[in-house]
């Protein structure tokens, strides 16, 4: 199964998702793509974040602000993709008709999971070393950036992790460290260095923080507000993002 393959199902099961790409090629802006399709500015912002993630290329390409709340476009890797999901939803049909009653419909709904971490990054094993109780994972992101996951033995052997093995690494928003570039490193932690792409103020929580990497994917922070100043950064910043090997989880497609 090809990446935009698995990408292609999980448009299937979010539609939403699937008619915010068909706003964006048809509109060119992510205020009315969102508003057609039914999604809060937010959300649509979120759902790009995810299939861009998700993809090794961009399948959205964006810029921030601007006429209509921002402009927006799908890169031939999102045209192919809208192709794609045509032909899946063809091969759905056929799907319900073999299922032979509802038992095999509840157990691929319990296969097909969703997930609360906001940071969804594929990449591939680059290698895996033994650490006590666990292994290490080493990913290697596109691009050529990498980060290490600490996963059991067992989790190795149950998700059946080698070499080359593509994997969606993720991490809550809310266990990502900022700080800006000339801060010293901690030296044990993944570190991910990108741009301050927007910052989402809430009037009673957290801000959001997005984070534009080199490689066109996208993380989110959560950051109190005071926080956030105390830090002085802002957007169009440098920034690193920090977090532990232990607050990476692994997955793997079916």
């Amino acid at each position: 199964m090809s990446q935009l393959d698995s990408i292609a199902q999980l448009l299937s099961r979010r539609p939403k998702r699937l008619a915010l790409l068909e706003q964006i090629a048809e509109q060119g802006s992510i205020t009315r793509a969102a508003k057609a399709a039914g999604l809060s500015y937010k959300a649509a912002w979120d759902a790009i974040d995810e299939l861009n993630n998700l993809s090794e290329q961009p399948l959205v390409s964006r810029n921030v602000g601007g006429k209509g709340g921002g402009g927006a476009r799908l890169t031939p890797a999102g045209e192919r993709l809208l192709a794609l999901q045509q032909r899946l939803q063809a091969l759905q049909v056929q799907l319900l008709q073999a299922a032979g009653d509802d038992a095999d419909l509840e157990l691929l709904g319990r296969l097909m999971l969703r997930t609360s971490a906001r940071n969804q990054l594929t990449g591939r094993v680059r290698a895996i070393h033994a650490h006590g109780h666990n292994d290490l994972i080493d990913i290697e992101l596109p691009g050529g950036s990498h980060l290490q996951a600490q996963i059991t033995h067992d989790s190795t052997e149950n998700l059946q992790l080698s070499e080359g093995s593509s994997v969606v690494a993720l991490i809550k928003a809310g266990w990502l460290e900022l700080q800006p570039l000339q801060a010293p490193r901690a030296e044990q932690h993944n570190a991910l260095e990108g741009r301050i792409e927007q910052i989402l103020p809430a009037s009673d929580g957290p801000s959001d923080v997005r984070i534009s990497l080199p490689n066109g994917q996208t993380l989110c922070a959560l950051l109190e507000s005071a926080h956030l100043a105390e830090l002085g950064l802002r957007v169009g910043d440098p920034v690193r993002a920090q977090f532990a090997a232990s607050q990476v989880l692994l997955g793997t497609q079916l």
